[in-house]
This record gives structure tokens, C-alpha cells and sequence, in this order.
């Protein structure tokens, strides 16, 4: 087993979307210029996740955002521009996200691993904590973070469309990976990345399935039976 750094992983999340992704619309050279830049991007986001990707035009957007017309033209004569940098700033959401979560359970997990004495009953234990947090994770994501997930599923969309979206779907991609990959990797998993990305499929078709069937749909039993057979099968156990 391995020690986990907890600001390793924030500042590798950090580092991949800042080497990885760049805003196309016109840059703000003042504070005030870039917080209304950012709010310009916050509503295009909040117009996407309402009505669509195509609901984005400028006027649509200026509304949504409380300020001039001129002003999302001034920063983004190309709509696509504007479509492609609304992704941008949620890519950056995202790894901050992620970042975030995995820091506030690292010491957890640190400790639960250190407590490991190598029986199975140990590492099922910690197989059944992993899946409840996990679901745990579905539901909050679906409750409090709904529009984020909309916001993805459109933004994963468009990206079969749009040809200049597949760097920052490949940027999220590292992002949700940084955080499992290392989990992984400090639970003693010889395949770590390879067991990050099939947690990391398992979560999101389960959040996609709450996306459509509505959260008190979910069989919250069934989740628990998939994640801790898939943990079970990582352990060994």
C-alpha cells in the first residue's frame, strides 16, 4: 500500500487542464472584464443546460447574463467561440471538482488502507465503504449537482459534432481519472488506471440512468451489488 498526497492530486488536476485547454474568445485584460467574461460563460452553460446547445446566441446569452448585447459580441464574435469556451470553464469546474473530493477523502482512505492486516474480512469491509461512498456519490451528484451532469452530457454530445471539442473532452477525461488513478494506486491495484476507468464508466452510466429515470428511481441495492462485486474482484477478495 502507498501514501496518497492529497495536494499531489490537486495540483496534478490543476496542471493537466492548464497545459491541456485554451479559451478561444477575445482575452480580459481588467478584474471587472473578466468577471463579466465569466458571467457571459456562466450563462451560455445555464442556457445549455435549459434549452440546449442551440439555444446559444449572442442575444440569448446577453439576456441570460444581464448585460449588453455588445458585450458577448465584444468578447466572442464567433458563436462557436463562445460554445467552445462555455466548455472550457466547465472542464475548469470540473477539475476543481474533482479535486476537491478527492482531497476531502484522502486521509480517510489513507487510514482505512493503513488499518488493512491482509484478511478478507478487512477487505471486504473496505470493498462495502468504497460502494456505499460511491453511491452515496451518484445520489449527491444527481441532487445537488444535476445541471452539472446535463451540462456534460450536452457537452459530450456536441463533441461528435464539433471536431474542436475532442482536446477538452480528452482534458475531463484525465480530470475524472487523476483522482481514481491514484486511489487505485494506493489500495496496492496492479492495474490501476485500467481499474480507474472501469469504476470511473460504472459511476457515470449510473448517473446517466438517474439523469433519465429520476433519482427515487434508482435501485440503490442493485448499484451497491455492482460496485462491490467490481471492488471484490480489484481486491481479491
Amino acid at each position: 500500500m502507498k501514501q496518497l498526497s492529497t495536494q499531489d492530486g490537486a495540483s496534478l488536476a490543476a496542471t493537466d487542464v492548464t497545459d491541456t485547454i485554451q479559451y478561444q474568445g477575445r482575452k480580459a485584460s481588467r478584474a471587472g472584464s473578466e468577471r463579466r467574461r465569466q458571467a457571459i460563460l456562466e450563462a451560455a452553460l445555464r442556457l445549455i443546460v435549459r434549452d440546449g446547445v442551440r439555444a446559444v446566441r449572442h442575444r440569448a446569452v446577453a439576456a441570460e447574463a444581464q448585460v449588453p448585447l455588445s458585450a458577448t459580441t465584444y468578447y466572442f464574435k464567433d458563436i462557436n467561440d463562445l460554445i467552445s469556451d462555455s466548455f472550457t470553464l466547465f472542464v475548469e469546474h470540473c477539475a476543481a471538482n474533482q479535486s476537491q473530493l478527492w482531497g476531502n477523502n484522502a486521509e480517510m482512505l489513507q487510514a482505512r488502507v493503513s488499518s488493512f492486516d491482509g484478511s478478507p474480512a478487512k477487505m471486504r469491509a473496505f470493498a462495502d465503504e468504497v460502494a456505499q461512498i460511491a453511491v452515496a456519490f451518484v445520489r449527491t451528484q444527481l441532487v445537488d449537482r444535476r445541471d452539472h451532469l446535463l451540462a456534460e452530457q450536452a457537452f459530450r454530445h456536441e463533441a461528435l459534432l464539433n471536431p474542436r471539442l475532442h482536446d477538452l473532452v480528452r482534458a475531463q477525461q484525465q480530470i475524472l481519472l487523476h483522482g481514481a488513478t491514484r486511489f487505485f494506486t494506493l489500495i496496492g491495484s496492479k492495474h490501476p488506471l485500467e481499474d480507474a476507468t472501469l469504476l470511473t464508466t460504472v459511476v457515470e452510466r449510473m448517473e446517466y440512468q438517474g439523469l433519465i429515470e429520476g433519482v427515487d428511481a434508482l435501485d440503490i441495492e442493485a448499484m451497491l451489488a455492482i460496485l462491490k462485486r467490481y471492488m471484490y474482484l480489484v481486491l481479491g477478495v
